[in-house]
């Protein structure tokens, strides 16, 4: 028995099994293809490419020749053939930073070579700017700290560092854990990254973004103000209401959803980065991660601070949830509104018919002339998205053992991609619906003089059960709520004028009487 067992084992250290692993990828079936084409590196190289051969503690890999990440890069890219889906590129130049900033202060406090430190530096400003983002490719469902995509970052820097040295990549004249990654770990590495993105994401991308629909909406409620419609509670005839207001009432959703975007940028703003491998900051300078985020708050131009406690920092991720939170409240008000703009701009005909709004291309294709909502219909998608992003951040959040959380990649990618897609959202909605919008006057004005809840307006005066017959009476014989009460001869007609001029019930008592 123990001699087959040997035989057996003789063939496990032979790489021969893990190379034909690298291919299984592009044998996947025709469906999921174009989640592959989302990665610019595929996963398994083109036949007859060129390769080098790498080692690591686990043995030998063929890495392609032309490729700055190393070995753990092309072990995960065999690990995980999942979805396609990548870290996006807010998270790659995050990744470039913390490494920048590292360089820089580790050359600072002598751990670090000069020439060494700077080639690190030109390295990880070319990831800042997006030069080598092809050389990313590691799938979001990977491991769940992000080791591997911290090793891709740290292998693509040291070799393109060497080779600004005149070195060959693969040989690591510069190495990617020993100069790279010093005073580092994934573990508090992959958490300050995605904070910092997102931070970044949010003060340069989604409060200006949503600013600018704030302003856009505020510009339609003032436009509207002399506009008097029909009010709707329950989806029924309410009281009157100016167009103006209703879409006052949007403007402040989003002005009260920049102030949650401000919130999760404070709860963001704390990072783990300092407490290395457990929240110890075991081989850490005692000077590093606070000279690191100094640069790191410098470049993004949002004051960032190292983390109170390290072991809540890295075992958790609750700032990540509490910020998804917020940017969930947002999508919560973004799909309120454009609800809402679709409803009022039902019709042509057979619907509310309350606003036109910009026809952005024909509605089907089938019934010609048809033309739909197609821009509010978006946002709502979005608000969706962004919601289903949020549960499975919370799911996420929940998932942390001990010392460390273990589902950063996707809570990275959904927090992300949440920002990015509201961000796009609330801009395409601004230029391309809401600003081009306007009222349909004739149709508000008809609407309020069949509507039953006029009759509210004589409540004060008549009472409830007098104001409620004349409602019933309308309703039965199709007159106006004012033709009922002229023939019951309730009120003079000048009275019932007053009492029932639309104007005057769209502000509390007499204050409304005066048109500004």
């Amino acid at each position: 028995m123990k001699t087959k067992q040997k035989a057996r084992a003789k063939p496990r250290p032979k790489p021969k099994p893990v190379k034909k692993a690298r291919a299984a990828p592009s044998a996947k079936p025709a469906a999921a293809r174009p989640a592959e084409r989302k990665a610019p590196a595929p996963p398994a190289r083109p036949p007859g490419a060129p390769v080098r051969i790498e080692r690591d503690s686990m043995g030998e890999l063929e890495v392609p020749a032309a490729a700055y990440y190393g070995i753990q890069t092309a072990r995960a890219i065999q690990n995980f053939p999942i979805s396609g889906m990548r870290f996006p590129r807010a998270f790659i130049r995050a990744m470039g930073l913390i490494k920048w900033a590292a360089a820089s202060v580790n050359e600072t406090l002598g751990l670090l070579d000069k020439r060494v430190a700077e080639v690190i530096r030109r390295a990880s400003r070319e990831v800042v700017d997006g030069q080598w983002d092809e050389q990313f490719p590691l799938d979001i469902f990977q491991t769940g700290s992000g080791t591997s995509t911290n090793m891709n970052a740290n292998e693509v820097v040291a070799n393109r560092a060497a080779e600004l040295l005149g070195g060959a990549r693969g040989q690591k004249r510069v190495h990617p854990n020993d100069h790279v990654n010093m005073g580092q770990s994934s573990n508090d590495v992959i958490p300050t990254a995605i904070h910092v993105a997102a931070v970044e994401l949010c003060e340069r991308h989604l409060i200006p973004a949503l600013t600018r629909l704030q302003a856009a909406l505020s510009a339609k409620a003032r436009e509207f103000n002399q506009v008097v419609k029909i009010g709707r509670t329950h989806l029924q005839d309410a009281t009157p209401i100016r167009l103006g207001q209703e879409f006052g009432g949007y403007a402040r959703q989003v002005e009260l959803g920049i102030g949650r975007v401000r919130r999760a940028i404070e709860a963001l703003s704390e990072v783990a980065l300092g407490g290395t491998a457990v929240g110890t900051g075991l081989n850490a300078h005692p000077e590093f991660a606070p000279r690191v985020i100094g640069l790191l708050s410098r470049e993004i131009g949002v004051s960032l601070k190292e983390a109170q406690n390290h072991f809540e920092a890295q075992s958790t991720q609750d700032s990540v949830v509490e910020a998804s939170g917020e940017l969930r409240t947002v999508a919560v008000s973004l799909m309120k509104i454009a609800n809402d703009i679709r409803w009022l701009g039902s019709g042509p005909r057979c619907g509310l018919g309350e606003i036109f709004l910009p026809e952005a291309q024909p509605g089907s294709s089938i019934m010609p002339g048809k033309v739909n909502p197609v821009i509010a219909e978006s946002v709502t998608m979005v608000a969706a998205q962004v919601m289903g992003n949020d549960v499975a951040i919370v799911v996420a959040g929940q998932s942390g053992n001990f010392e460390l959380l273990v589902m950063l990649p996707v809570m990275a990618h959904n927090l992300l991609q949440s920002i990015e897609l509201l961000a796009r959202a609330a801009d395409n909605f601004t230029v391309r619906c809401v600003q081009g919008i306007t009222a349909n006057e004739e149709r508000c004005r008809n609407s309020i003089e069949q509507s039953l809840a006029m009759c509210t307006a004589l409540t004060p005066v008549i009472g409830y059960d007098a104001a409620a017959k004349i409602a019933k009476e309308a309703y039965r014989t199709g007159k106006t709520v004012r033709d009922v009460a002229v023939a019951q001869h309730v009120l003079p007609e000048s009275r019932l004028d007053a009492l029932l001029d639309p104007w005057r019930m769209t502000g509390p008592g007499e204050a409304a009487k005066k048109r500004s």
